[in-house]
């Protein structure tokens, strides 16, 4: 990949642990294919974050918002939603990489999605995330695909997996 004066882009620096892969406009945006960029602060499953977003999204179901029972259920308590654990993943990935130098940049899907492991009240989850590629679009722009995985603290199987995609353009 080259920059706009044709010269190779420079990739990104290493952060110092715990800080964000910084990368400003799209040369360094492209040189991050195939980058792993770690892992996110561990989030902990409230089950007044679950009430929250059985409000905002209408998913009431019993397994998510009757502690009473689902204790009597299958996972012995509630879970978290799928896609509320889903919805972290962009609040989770800017503390993974931080853009600058950039007009745009939209969430543009995702391509798949599993929910391999329940997630309890109480548990805590994490983002483990890597560029798995970034290819042009059209308006000077770039897809980004991102490998997106959350784990589950003293579980074997993640929360979630996903491939989600962002454009950014200039």
């Amino acid at each position: 990949m080259t920059d706009t004066t044709g010269r190779p882009a420079a990739l990104p620096a290493q952060p110092a642990p715990g800080e964000p892969v910084t990368a400003h406009g799209i040369p360094e945006i492209s040189a991050l294919a195939g980058r792993d960029l770690g892992t996110s602060r561990w989030r902990e499953v409230t089950q007044d974050l679950i009430d929250l977003f059985a409000a905002v999204s209408g998913d009431h179901q019993w397994i998510h918002t009757d502690p009473e029972r689902a204790a009597l259920g299958p996972y012995g308590g509630t879970i978290a939603h799928g896609y509320m654990v889903l919805s972290w993943g962009i609040p989770m990935f800017a503390e993974l990489l931080q853009v600058s130098g950039v007009g745009m940049a939209l969430n543009y899907g995702v391509n798949k999605v599993r929910f391999p492991a329940p997630v309890p009240v109480g548990s805590r989850v994490r983002l483990h995330a890597a560029v798995t590629s970034v290819e042009p679009v059209k308006r000077g722009g770039v897809a980004m695909s991102r490998a997106f995985t959350f784990e589950l603290a003293g579980s074997a199987k993640p929360a979630c997996v996903a491939e989600t995609l962002t454009h950014f353009y200039p």
